[in-house]
Parts: structure tokens; sequence; C-alpha cells
């Protein structure tokens, strides 16, 4: 196998380029460690954050499988106090 496609099959299957796939695994990511970090400070404070985790994984549900055909990630700071 070419090494070259160790870079690009995944991407491609799911229609993006390395690129593409590269910016929204990280958003993703990205998302998925403040929701997590939100959820944590919520444990402790629970009039913090109410809606937040639950928000994110709807988020990334609908990004990821609802609506796959080629949607830009919504902001990541739409964290809900």
């Amino acid at each position: 196998m070419h090494i070259t496609k160790l870079f690009t099959d995944h991407p491609e299957s799911v229609g993006e380029s390395y690129g593409e796939h590269l910016a929204m695994a990280s958003g993703f990511g990205l998302r998925m460690i403040l929701g997590g970090l939100a959820c944590m400070v919520h444990g402790l404070l629970p009039f913090l954050f109410v809606k937040t985790g639950s928000k994110q994984i709807t988020t990334l549900h609908g990004v990821m499988v609802t609506n796959r055909q080629r949607q830009p990630m919504p902001a990541i700071l739409d964290f809900v106090i």
C-alpha cells in the first residue's frame, strides 16, 4: 500500500479531502474536550452549563450522522451557561 493512501482512504470514504477531514476531526475533538470540561464544572457547580453537554452531543450527532452532506461545523463557543 502506498503511504499516501494511509492518509487519504478514510477521508475519501466520507467525502472529504485530507485537509477537510483534519479540520472536521480537530473541530470535533476540540468541541468534545470543551464539552467534557463544561460537564465536569457542571458536576461541581450544577447551576452552570446545565444544557451544554447534551447540546454538544446533539450538535456533533447532527453534523456527523444526521446531516453528513458536508455542512460546516457550528461555532465552538456556543456553550450555554
